[in-house]
Formats: structure tokens, C-alpha cells, sequence
């Protein structure tokens, strides 16, 4: 996460036509679970399985709900885009981190509060710039999690699978403690930058 703050930092104070509005601007930071607080008055960690994600949803009738089932997270990001990212877009620039577990994917779970996980995310005006977690290397872990979303997966959609053996192999042989962070460059220049394209051509 720092990292990352001091990436933005730096070229937010460097020789590039950074918009004006942005170079005072602090990194606002917050759990995924102050957002939810703040703006809808809930906790989203009491909201964890997903028969009660879904009754939570009745609460709000302008979110669209599919007739089908979901899985969790399916219902998770139709308030989040509806109701939170609205709301974000008006934070310039804002981190958000530790989101709720059953959005763990391949990310490790916080060891002093298993109901989250050991993700973050970089908004600027609005729009997503990164998207970073901390890489599970437990081979067992990764193993139960693939089942378990593939049995889902078979359930609500109808699909299966292919076993990534080639990554458990890679997880066998060990992988250190690692973490790994999407950040597009062109996105970055783009929402800090007085500039129409971003590729300067």
C-alpha cells in the first residue's frame, strides 16, 4: 500500500502537467467496511453469507436483483456500483482496503480479523487505477478455495473448471511471501494529468 501511495506521490509532485485540483490532495484511506458505514449505515461484515446479502438487497428496490441466483459476490457489487461507487467518485483520490472475506480470491485472509482480506484498491476522481492483493501461497488453501468456487460455479452457471495444475505445481516447489498489484499507467497519467490521451502520440 505504501508503495503504491508513494508511486502516485511522486508523480503527483514531478515535472508532469498534473492537474491543478490534485496537488494538494491527500491519499483519503478506508475499509471497505467504513465505506458501507459511512454511506449506507451498515456493517457489510454482518452481511457475510448470502442468504443474508440478498435479503439486505430488499432494503434498496432502485438496485436491480436477478431473478437468477447468485453467488455473494454477485450480489455484494450490485449495491457496491449502485449506492458506494457513486459516492467515491467524489473522493479525488481514495484507498480502499480489507474487503469482506468472500472476495478473497487468491488473497490471504487478515490474520486478526478472518472476515476480511488482505486486498486494496487506488480510486482518482472516480476511476479504478489498481487493484492489488496479498498472493496466498498456501497450496492446501488454494486447493479447497478452487473446489469450492468450481462446485458454485457448476451450481448457479452451469460450467466447470479445468484443475490450474501448473499452478499448484508452482505453489509445490514453493512460492514466497509475495504480493501482486495491477496498475495501469495509462490510467494513472490519464486521472492525474492534464491530458487528453494519455499515450502522447
Amino acid at each position: 500500500m505504501s508503495d503504491t501511495e508513494e508511486l502516485i506521490s511522486f508523480c503527483l509532485n514531478s515535472h508532469l502537467p498534473v492537474k491543478k485540483e490534485l496537488k494538494s490532495q491527500k491519499m483519503v484511506k478506508k475499509t471497505m467496511q467504513e465505506l458501507f458505514q459511512q454511506y449506507l449505515q451498515i456493517d457489510i461484515l454482518d452481511y457475510l453469507d448470502v442468504a443474508s446479502i440478498k435479503q439486505l438487497l430488499q432494503n434498496y428496490p432502485d438496485v436491480p436483483v436477478p431473478a437468477v441466483e447468485c453467488e455473494w459476490d454477485d450480489y455484494f457489487f450490485l449495491l457496491y456500483l449502485n449506492k458506494i461507487e457513486p459516492e467515491i467518485a467524489k473522493i479525488p483520490m481514495l484507498m480502499i482496503y480489507e474487503f469482506p472475506a468472500p472476495l478473497k480470491a487468491l488473497s490471504t485472509l487478515k490474520g486478526s480479523d478472518p472476515r476480511v482480506c488482505e486486498r486494496f484498491e487506488v480510486y482518482i476522481n472516480g476511476v479504478e487505477l489498481c487493484n492489488c492483493f496479498n498472493e496466498l501461497t498456501d497450496l492446501i488453501e488454494q486447493k479447497k478455495r478452487f473446489e469450492e468456487q468450481n462446485l458454485l460455479k457448476k451450481k448457479i452457471y452451469k460450467y466447470h473448471l479445468p484443475e490450474p495444475t501448473h499452478f499448484y505445481s508452482a505453489l509445490e516447489n514453493g512460492l514466497p511471501a509475495s504480493a501482486g498489484i495491477a496498475l495501469g499507467v495509462e490510467r494513472l497519467l490519464y486521472s492525474i494529468c492534464e491530458i487528453e490521451n494519455p499515450f502522447f502520440t
